[in-house]
């Protein structure tokens, strides 16, 4: 069971969920002791980018959507929707969540994790994509026409 796990990235989806973890709780606790009413507005709007981000991938991933780097047996590359514009929505949508939940309690410590995140994000989606081309002979093709994270930008 440690063996199937393993493979299809369990230890990459360990670290993210500690990661995350580590955010939502830490953020509260470690709270900035100055209120800065453009942080928590500028939030709000971040939460609701990153549900946006993340409800649409979901929706459109259907059953291709997994957990683990590795795609389903069965699954097929999926270019619609959201994906039209972003490779890995569902990792932006996190990215974008931390940040907001960071700004939201103004906390520094959030803050320092959530670029680990992001850069721990940013490896996992290079893994994940080196999985994608092998399975899809388009995702090449896909990967020079749209960006990972940030339509046009990154």
């Amino acid at each position: 069971m440690w063996r199937r796990f393993r493979e299809r990235g369990g230890v990459w989806v360990l670290a993210q969920s500690l990661l995350m973890v580590l955010i939502l709780a830490l953020a509260p606790v470690t709270q900035g002791t100055t209120s800065i009413p453009v942080a928590r507005t500028t939030a709000w709007g971040l939460f609701l980018l990153g549900a946006v981000l993340g409800i649409g991938g979901a929706a459109v991933l259907r059953h291709n959507r997994t957990i683990f780097p590795r795609p389903r047996e069965g699954s097929q590359l999926v270019q619609h929707g959201v994906y039209r514009w972003i490779r890995h929505p569902l990792y932006t949508s996190v990215m974008v969540l931390a940040v907001g939940w960071s700004l939201f309690w103004q906390s520094w410590s959030a803050g320092v994790l959530t670029l680990i995140l992001v850069g721990f994000l940013n490896l996992k989606a290079r893994h994940e994509e080196s999985l994608l081309r092998a399975r899809f002979p388009a995702y090449g093709t896909y990967c020079d026409r749209v960006k990972r994270f940030i339509p046009g930008v990154f």
